[in-house]
């Protein structure tokens, strides 16, 4: 089955849409430097706070906590106040947090600046996949999807090339709040040019009454079941990744497998270099084929099954073959994740589409904020022993694999009704 057709009130794309989703695209890369930025900084922060381990890694939790728990209410937001609002407080937030990072002189100080920045890197998001199914066809939804997160890999890369040589030139407070001035740029941008919507295609104003409409559309977007099959797509397949890049795949490399630090740093970009090309290749085949969305997220998760169980059983340290592959198939976990939207964006009626959105983007957020603390405890218990503790990663997968088959087959029916629905609407539009 090839791409859905183009649906009624379509907006028409072009270099106007390319150039206002560039704009709102650029925050979304902004934010994810300012959100990947700690992870080259864990030793100098380790230092600058005299913490161990366990409160280090509390930054990292503690954000994707409140980035987890933003989103229903920033999807609300978005909903409500359109695209560039939301995009501005975001923007706003994320760079107060970078610059209270920066001359954060404590450990609390630090850590209320990072849920300062989680709470701006939430609001991005969500608004770039709004702002993408208001200017382009709905028919260039996964293409335009991927290439979000594309984007969104490329600040990781960013943080890994440029904000991790700046520490080390020129020192934290420089190096963070030298950064934080990409987010007053993109402010600018974002204040002059962001437009919510083409003209000729403004959405007809939807009533909004207070906590009971909140609660309806938070119900309504809850109960259909390509919401939570889109949920659960982003939950099995993007914590993998997610995990091994925010924080234990540098000591897995390091401690359990033997390479140096430059090296296990080598493999990690190569996770966000495989990231950025899977996104491209998968984006232009969901594109092209609709129905390919399912066989791709299933594939990928046992792709990643398969692979870590071969790591975690090799005897010994695993070959640098076998570690290589590893980090190749991880890449494809972020794309993967990104078509739980594709699931998600159908079942939802325009005005749903960022609580839906946001729904869907706490899946892959919770199960990593579950795997993160069950490897930490794990590792714990049992004296370092990476292997039990990584094994942790396949109760999710599993718990994750027994959703989408149980809703796999309802969650089709219907976008098949909406899909003949909305024919059946183009047929008998007056001329």
């Amino acid at each position: 089955m090839s791409s859905p057709a183009t649906l009624p009130g379509d907006p028409p794309g072009g270099r106007r849409a390319i150039a206002v989703w560039g704009i709102g695209v650029s925050v979304y890369f902004v934010a994810v430097i300012f959100r990947t930025s700690l992870g080259v900084a864990g030793l100098d922060a380790a230092n600058r706070f005299h913490v161990g381990a366990s409160a280090l890694s509390t930054f990292s939790i503690l954000q994707l906590l409140v980035y987890a728990g933003m989103q229903i209410p920033v999807g609300l937001l978005v909903d409500r106040l359109g695209t560039k609002k939301v995009l501005t407080i975001g923007v706003l937030l994320f760079t107060a947090g970078q610059l209270g990072f920066a001359f954060s002189s404590s450990y609390g100080m630090a850590l209320a600046s990072r849920a300062l920045l989680g709470c701006g890197d939430a609001m991005t998001f969500i608004s770039v996949l709004r702002l993408g199914t208001r200017w382009f066809p709905a028919r260039r939804g996964p293409l335009v999807a991927q290439l979000a997160g594309l984007v969104g890999m490329a600040g990781n890369l960013v943080s890994t090339l440029v904000i991790a040589r700046l520490l080390h030139g020129v020192g934290w407070t420089a190096a963070f709040a030298g950064s934080a001035a990409a987010g007053v740029v993109v402010l600018v941008l974002l204040l002059l040019f962001l437009r919510d919507h083409p003209e000729g295609h403004r959405p007809e104003p939807f009533p909004h009454r207070g906590a009971a409409y909140v609660r309806r559309q938070i119900l309504a977007s809850w109960r259909e079941p390509g919401t939570w099959l889109g949920l659960w797509v982003h939950f099995t397949t993007q914590f993998p990744a997610m995990v091994f890049l925010l924080l234990w795949g540098m000591p897995f490399l390091v401690q359990a497998q033997g390479l140096t630090r430059a090296t296990a740093g080598e493999l990690l970009t190569l996770v966000v270099l495989a990231n950025m090309g899977a996104g491209l290749v998968y984006g232009q085949i969901v594109a092209r084929h609709h129905t390919a969305r399912l066989p791709l997220a299933l594939g990928t998760v046992a792709a990643t099954a398969v692979v870590w169980a071969a790591v975690l059983v090799y005897p010994g340290v695993a070959p640098m073959w076998l570690l290589v592959v590893l980090c190749v198939v991880l890449g494809f976990c972020g794309p993967a994740s990104m078509l739980g939207f594709d699931f998600a964006r159908p079942a939802n009626p325009p005005e749903r589409q960022g609580t839906a959105s946001g729904i869907t983007n706490m899946g892959g957020f919770i199960a990593s904020m579950t795997t993160l603390l069950a490897i930490g405890v794990l590792l714990d218990a049992t004296g370092d022993d990476y292997r039990i503790a990584f094994s942790s990663v396949f109760v999710l997968q599993a718990l994750g694999l027994s959703q989408i088959f149980r809703l796999r087959k309802e969650a089709a029916r219907r976008e098949r009704e909406r899909l003949v629905a909305s024919r059946v609407e183009t047929v008998h539009v007056p001329a």
